[in-house]
């Protein structure tokens, strides 16, 4: 099966768009007779695929709206040539305790692989600037990361963990609050004269690395926050943000939310049926599609990611406050890009080529069959770079790590996607301060859950079924009569 989304380029082939996907659903409907469902579940990423499945193993009956032709949202993968190249969201791991209770819950602790190799090859960080390539060990290269971070992130003394010492807090405590006002720009114009060079180069594209934005449009605060829930420390950044991923991608985990949800026999669904406007009433909610279609349900669950809230119509208009966070939308445009490359002796590089370049972080991310090497890279806002426009300038800002062959290339562009219009959740200045309770609050009938709203892993996998879990558990309540939430 395939998705429409995506594209593949080989010198053979050319550029391709769709590539295949195993969370490409068929038949796209199994939708019958009209009905009123107890939920309707709008989005089948991780956060709807979990309110749909424990809504319906429930005993609620479910419909589950999905824009796309798959399940994932911003969290798939294609398997192309035995080989799974993740579009999105990736990495997991144990520290995650949302991601991991379901991880166990499909018995897929033993699925999953380290992403780096360092035992063979090249085995260096490669540094590039403006004004040429220095290469480092890794463990130089850890040395470096964590100097410049932790200068970063020391506005207490403790490294952050005075300022936000409860990460899954839903309040921000008057630092907290203060220092999301604050962009990553300010506060390293704060700590120039404490960086070196090379701390500063490693800092800046780290920071771009997790906010795909701009230095000035990214909260210090967000980043921070990051940085609490790695444990304050940069090996704990590495084990939870790049280190662990599963053998078979993220659509091999979720397609097993989808199938459970399918087996309780409580589920319908109905792909390619992008929701154009919702209606609430006292009676229930209608959702109307694109192509006219009218579902009603007596709740509703929305799992569309904030910069995609503002296209659809509600009546009664939302907030104020949550229409005004759905206009500011998240800042993160990252650009990911997958290439294979025979040159097996890059499988242990990890690489910085920034300013100058429109791939920003770059390394060797697996094996493919034929022995060659995967290296994934992101680019970022700071050059509007789009890979699809010229696989020419995409290959060449692969080569602006080192040297290397580049043989195909596979992505997915988020910041041209209709239905995500940007990558992962991350938050300019003041976002969270004046707009966090407004974007997880009940609007009448609708609840909404997002990773992009989580209070732990926002932008996570494990936050969006932290907030799917949230959601459908909300939904249980109120119509059992239980809570009023």
């Amino acid at each position: 099966m395939a998705s429409k989304d995506g594209y593949s380029w080989t010198k053979a082939d050319g550029l391709r768009p769709g590539i295949p996907c195993i969370g490409a659903i068929q038949p796209p409907s199994n939708v019958k007779d009209v009905q009123e469902y107890d939920v309707i579940v709008v989005g089948a990423g991780y956060s709807g695929l979990t309110a749909a499945r424990d809504a319906s193993v429930a005993g609620l009956k479910v419909l589950l709206l999905e824009a796309r032709d798959r399940i994932g949202g911003r969290s798939w993968s294609s398997n192309i040539e035995g080989y799974p190249y993740e579009m999105g969201g990736t990495w997991v791991y144990w520290g995650q305790a949302t991601v991991w209770r379901e991880i166990a819950r499909y018995g897929m602790q033993d699925d999953l692989e380290i992403s780096y190799d360092f035992s063979r090859g090249i085995n260096k960080f490669l540094l590039a600037s403006a004004h040429g390539t220095q290469d480092f060990t890794h463990e130089q290269e850890d040395a470096l990361m964590e100097s410049a971070l932790c200068k970063l992130v020391n506005i207490d003394g403790t490294h952050g963990r005075d300022t936000i010492p409860y990460p899954h807090s839903g309040i921000l405590n008057p630092q907290a609050r203060k220092y999301d006002y604050v962009s990553v720009a300010d506060r390293l114009a704060e700590i120039k004269h404490q960086l070196t060079p090379n701390e500063r180069l490693c800092a800046e594209a780290f920071i771009l690395l997790c906010s795909g934005a701009t230095l000035e449009t990214t909260s210090f605060y967000e980043f921070l926050h990051w940085w609490a829930l790695c444990g304050y420390s940069y090996e704990g950044c590495i084990n939870h943000l790049v280190k662990y991923k599963f053998k078979g991608g993220q659509s091999s985990f979720a397609i097993r939310f989808f199938g459970e949800a399918l087996a309780s026999g409580n589920l319908s669904y109905a792909f390619n049926q992008p929701v154009a406007s919702v209606k609430d009433s006292s009676s229930g909610v209608a959702v109307t599609t694109r192509t006219g279609q009218t579902f009603k349900a007596r709740r509703m669950i929305s799992a569309m990611p904030l910069n995609v809230l503002a296209d659809v119509k509600f009546e009664p208009p939302l907030s104020k406050g949550r229409e005004a966070a759905a206009k500011t939308g998240h800042v993160n445009q990252t650009v990911k890009v997958h290439a294979e490359i025979s040159d097996r002796d890059l499988r242990s590089f990890t690489g910085i080529s920034y300013p100058h370049n429109n791939l920003i972080y770059g390394f060797g991310d697996g094996e493919t069959p034929k022995g060659n090497t995967h290296v994934v890279a992101f680019g970022g806002q700071h050059n509007h770079f789009h890979p699809e426009d010229s696989i020419e300038r995409t290959i060449e800002a692969f080569k602006g790590f080192a040297p290397m062959n580049v043989e195909r290339v596979v992505f997915h562009n988020w910041s041209r996607d209709e239905f995500a219009k940007g990558a992962w959740f991350f938050s300019a200045p003041g976002l969270l301060a004046d707009h966090l309770k407004d974007m997880r609050d009940r609007h009448g009938n609708i609840f909404f859950s997002c990773s992009d709203w989580a209070l732990g892993w926002r932008s996570f996998i494990d936050g969006a079924i932290e907030e799917g879990g949230r959601a459908a558990a909300a939904v249980r309540a109120d119509l059992l009569g239980r809570a009023k939430i």
